[in-house]
C-alpha cells in the first residue's frame, strides 16, 4: 500500500479523478438554479433572434461555473492516462450522480419535523425580520424538493449528454493527437471540447425540453445554439489554463515519466 501511495503517477491520478468527480456531482446538483449571464454581470439581456426564435438570451443552469473544469481534468486526464482512464471516469461518475439523485429522492420522501419551517429563524431578529423570512419560504420541505427534485427529464438528459460528450471528446481528442504529434496542445484539448460540448448542449435540452415538455424543435435548436455560445468562449478561455497544467504536471512527474505516461495513453 505505501508503495502504491509513493508511486507520482498514483498520486496524480488521485488528484484528477478526484477533481473531476467532484466537481461533477456538485455541478450536477448546482444545476437546478437557471441565472442570467447577462445581468449577473449588470448588463440588459441581449434578447437576439436565432432560426426563428425571438426574446434569447444567455439563461444558464448554475452548473456551467463547474462544468469548465470538468472539461479541463477530461483533456488532462485523457493526455496521461488515455482513453481507458476517462471512460472509466465517467462512468464511475455518472453512476455516482444517478446514485445521488436516488438518495436526494428518497431524503424528499422523508416526513419533515413539525418545527423545521422556521428553523433558520433567528430569535435576535426583529418581528419584522421573521415574517419576512416567512413569507419568502412558507414551507421549507416544498422548498427542498422543489430545488432538489428535478424531473426525471432532466436527470436522464443530463446523464446522457455527460457520456456521449465524454466519448466524443475522447475519440476526437486522440485522433488529433495522432495526426498532431505533442504539438498543438490547444488543437486537441480545446478542439475536442469544443465538439463534445455541442452534442452536450443539444443532447440534454432536446431530452429535458423537447421529449419532456414537447417544447418546438426549433425553439430547442435555438436555446442549446445559445448554451454553447458560451460552453465555447469558455473553452477558448481556458486553454492557457491547460497548457499551465500541463506544465506543471510535467515538472511534477519528471520527463521521462511524463513522456512514459503519455506514450502509454496513446495505445
Amino acid at each position: 500500500m505505501r508503495e502504491f501511495f509513493s508511486s507520482k503517477s498514483n498520486r496524480l491520478w488521485m488528484v484528477l479523478s478526484g477533481l473531476f468527480i467532484s466537481n461533477a456531482l456538485v455541478a450536477e446538483f448546482m444545476g437546478v438554479k437557471l441565472f442570467s449571464l447577462e445581468r449577473t454581470f449588470g448588463f440588459s439581456e441581449v434578447q437576439w433572434t436565432l432560426l426563428g426564435q425571438s426574446g434569447l438570451s444567455f439563461t444558464l443552469t448554475a452548473g456551467v461555473l463547474l462544468w469548465p473544469v470538468v472539461f479541463v481534468m477530461t483533456d488532462i486526464i485523457n493526455e496521461y492516462f488515455g482513453r481507458r482512464g476517462v471512460r472509466m471516469l465517467s462512468y464511475l461518475t455518472a453512476g455516482l450522480v444517478a446514485y445521488g439523485f436516488l438518495m436526494l429522492f428518497m431524503a424528499i420522501q422523508l416526513d419533515p419535523a413539525e418545527f423545521w419551517r422556521t428553523a433558520h429563524i433567528k430569535p435576535s431578529w426583529t418581528p419584522e425580520q421573521q415574517e419576512a423570512m416567512r413569507a419568502q419560504v412558507a414551507d421549507y420541505n416544498a422548498a427542498y424538493a422543489v430545488v432538489f427534485g428535478q424531473s426525471m427529464w432532466i436527470i436522464v438528459g443530463s446523464l446522457v449528454a455527460f457520456l456521449v460528450a465524454q466519448i466524443v471528446d475522447v475519440g476526437v481528442f486522440h485522433r488529433i493527437k495522432a495526426a498532431t504529434g505533442e504539438k498543438k496542445i490547444w488543437l486537441r484539448a480545446t478542439g475536442s471540447t469544443l465538439v463534445s460540448q455541442f452534442l452536450d448542449s443539444f443532447i440534454v435540452v432536446f431530452i429535458a425540453l423537447h421529449i419532456g415538455q414537447q417544447l418546438p424543435f426549433m425553439q430547442v435548436l435555438a436555446i442549446s445554439v445559445m448554451s454553447y455560445l458560451y460552453k465555447a468562449a469558455m473553452a477558448v478561455a481556458l486553454t492557457p489554463v491547460i497548457y499551465g497544467v500541463h506544465a506543471w504536471i510535467d515538472r511534477y512527474l519528471g520527463e521521462s515519466l511524463a513522456t512514459e505516461m503519455k506514450t502509454a495513453a496513446q495505445k
